[in-house]
């Protein structure tokens, strides 16, 4: 983003938020490695001369004497939608479909479920778009113990993920960013969130408006 703004500081959890939802500064090993040991990372720029202030802290969250609400925004274009509908609504239904993912190793990231109007379940998850044939593949094989009617996929589609510390303790957080992108009409497909962190999927060609927006919404352009 050119309007957004270096950070002197940013808490190792919230670094590791953003590196896992595709913020590609630190990978998430180096991340957890500082974090179990409490060192300091600090991160710097190889174009740039190093001086005394230059670069970002990654630091324990002890060390922030100001917790920002949202430290960052990321986006991860890795992602397929997948959508089976129309599946009998019993008791480990849930067990059903992602079992058969596991054990073909699939990793499910976002998940929302829904009763349609007839009293059936509708899924819908996301998975790496390189895991999407192993998962289309798996939930075949397990179709007569899913007993689900119809599957579609979507590959056209971003997540973007909010991370700030401070969620911990104020409310609002999202509430900002689901009115800022209807605003802006951008529909939100699925919904995750964590302690410190709300992950949306929206499609991909909203992706650098929707960025911009929220960036401006939770203050994080630049001067």
């Amino acid at each position: 983003m050119k309007k957004a703004r270096k950070l002197d500081r940013i808490t190792f959890e919230e670094m590791l938020e953003l590196a896992s939802v595709g913020a590609k500064v630190l990978q998430t090993r180096s991340v957890g490695l500082a974090m179990k040991e409490k060192v300091r990372v600090r991160v710097l720029s190889s174009f740039e001369p190093e001086t005394e202030l230059s670069g970002s802290l990654v630091v324990d969250e002890d060390e922030m004497m100001e917790k920002e609400l949202v430290t960052g925004i990321a986006y991860s274009l890795d992602e397929a939608k997948i959508s089976v509908s129309r599946i009998p609504d019993r008791p480990g239904i849930a067990a059903a479909i992602f079992s058969p993912l596991t054990a073909a190793r699939v990793n499910v990231d976002m998940i929302v479920q829904s009763v349609g109007s007839d009293g059936s379940t509708n899924m819908t998850f996301t998975v790496p778009k390189g895991d999407q044939a192993r998962a289309l593949a798996a939930l075949e094989a397990a179709r007569k113990d899913i007993q689900y009617g119809e599957i579609h996929t979507a590959n056209d589609v971003v997540k973007i993920s909010v991370v700030g510390i401070g969620m911990r303790s104020h409310s609002g957080m999202a509430s900002t960013m689901f009115q800022t992108l209807a605003e802006r009409g951008i529909n939100v497909q699925v919904i995750s969130t964590s302690e410190i962190k709300i992950s949306v999927l929206i499609d991909a060609e909203y992706m650098e408006l929707a960025m911009r927006a929220l960036h401006t919404a939770y203050g994080l352009d630049g001067e």
